[in-house]
């Protein structure tokens, strides 16, 4: 009994962290939203409480997996939702960014550049994630696995450093040097988001 018991615990662990994931996830996102409202034009503390909810968002989904492998509990509902985690944790930051109108770029480009780079970094982040999803599903309803590969693994580490670029760049840079390295960090986020999406549809579906 207690052997039933405890495997059914074990059971629950990946998920559990997965469900946790999202739960972090929309603390850090009501964060984001509501650090211009804090009275300081640089939140820094309040940012980085948010920040490192995000990182330890990010380490649930480093971990959730391979738990999830070595207990022998892999299961349908985990390779759905654990991407699906991750889509609102990344895309909702950078809805988030666009709605709080970050990052800036005053030492390099115009007001308007920036809203551009802004709009074009959530659309072309969220677009690839709702084409993957479909192209998850397809695979899925015909019986084909469509787990993470390890493309898709790189494009959510850059992604997320992307996200840390940001919030870090907020809380503390001013100077031109980081408005440049935010520049050249969302230029690689956006070519590895994609590459990843294209990679993606030559993956077999069926």
């Amino acid at each position: 009994m207690d052997t039933k018991n405890d495997n059914r615990l074990v059971r629950l662990i990946p998920n559990g962290l997965t469900l946790s994931r999202l739960v972090l996830t929309l603390v850090f996102l009501s964060m984001i939203l509501y650090s211009p409202h804090t009275g300081s034009e640089k939140p820094a503390a309040f940012l980085m409480v948010a920040f490192t909810l995000f990182v330890i968002a990010g380490l649930t989904d480093i971990f959730d997996g391979p738990v999830a492998r070595a207990f022998g509990v892999t299961s349908k509902f985990g390779r759905m939702v654990d991407p699906l985690a991750d889509k609102i944790l990344v895309g909702g930051a950078f809805i988030c960014f666009v709605i709080v109108r970050q990052p800036t770029f005053t030492n390099i480009f115009s007001p308007c550049t920036e809203t551009l780079i802004q709009w074009t970094t959530a659309i072309v982040i969220i677009a690839r994630e709702v084409f993957v999803t479909i192209l998850r599903h397809i695979a899925e309803a015909r019986g084909v696995s469509f787990a993470a590969t390890v493309t898709g693994k790189v494009k959510m580490f850059v992604q997320s450093f992307g996200i840390g670029t940001v919030m870090i760049k907020w809380a503390f840079v001013s100077r031109p040097w980081g408005d440049w390295f935010t520049v050249v960090t969302f230029a690689i986020m956006l070519l590895v988001t994609v590459v990843s999406g294209i990679k993606s549809l030559q993956r077999p579906r069926r």
